[in-house]
């Protein structure tokens, strides 16, 4: 019989606190490495020299091809076996992070890759005229323009690293899924306390919801200044935007050009 008693229990337990920021900070560190391995992959599969761009495809095809689970247990099973000295290094942490960014950094190549071939070739030929080297107009012409395309599926990844970060079970790391496992096996209480761990997931995913549409809405350069904002007064304004100096004034422009 499912105890709601259990799952009010352990909601803000100790347990499955230090279990989130577990969850959360494998997930954080290892976007952020994927991040870094997906623009140097997408640099080099973008390169016109074969030497370069083909290991950048290899490493695509490879880790895209084969499911996340089967590169846990090679780094956390295979490797050790066929390099024995390297078993005190891959423990479940590093496996963990080293697994998850390796595999992040295929996706997020093509999601560079895609932001940079959105910016018009022409933004690269005039930092060039300007004087500017490849990888100082890459910094400050391209990868800015492109940032706006690559953001909104980074968000994407993040949120769906969240949830991955469950696969770690399978390796004994303490993270949400696998502490749900460990403590309600013991007790017969293991839906219980999965429950519980959903609750957490959904939290964590929650709150980088909004913290993502903040993002966006930030690098947005067609979203209203806050003095524009402010100009919406009543809650008729805001119902349907007439009324206010910016509606006055964009229909004046528009008399102004006919």
């Amino acid at each position: 019989m499912f105890q709601w008693g259990v799952v009010g229990q352990y909601l803000f337990s100790g347990l499955f606190i230090s279990a989130a920021w577990t969850t959360l900070w494998i997930s954080v560190v290892a976007q952020t490495l994927g991040v870094i391995i997906g623009l140097f992959l997408a640099l080099m599969r973008m390169s016109r020299f074969p030497l370069v761009s083909w290991p950048a495809r290899f490493y695509v095809w490879v880790f895209r091809g084969s499911p996340l689970l089967v590169q846990i247990y090679i780094l956390f099973e295979g490797i050790p076996t066929i390099f024995p000295s390297l078993t005190p290094y891959l423990t479940a942490y590093s496996v963990a992070l080293i697994a998850f960014s390796l595999n992040e950094g295929a996706y997020m190549s093509e999601i560079i890759r895609a932001g940079i071939t959105s910016v018009d070739p022409g933004q690269m030929e005039a930092a060039k005229s300007l004087g500017m080297r490849y990888a100082l107009a890459m910094r400050r012409i391209i990868l800015p323009q492109a940032s706006r395309v690559i953001i909104p599926p980074l968000g994407n990844e993040f949120n769906n690293m969240l949830k991955t970060t469950s696969l770690a079970s399978v390796i004994g790391l303490y993270e949400l899924t696998y502490t749900a496992q460990v403590n309600g096996s013991q007790g017969f209480i293991i839906f219980e306390l999965l429950i519980v761990a959903t609750v957490y997931y959904l939290a964590l995913t929650t709150l980088w919801g909004y913290v993502q549409n903040w993002i966006e809405n930030r690098m947005d350069p067609n979203r209203e200044t806050k003095a524009e904002l402010t100009e919406r007064k009543n809650w008729t304004q805001r119902m349907i935007g007439f009324g206010s100096r910016t509606s006055g004034s964009l229909l004046s422009g528009t008399r102004e050009r006919r």
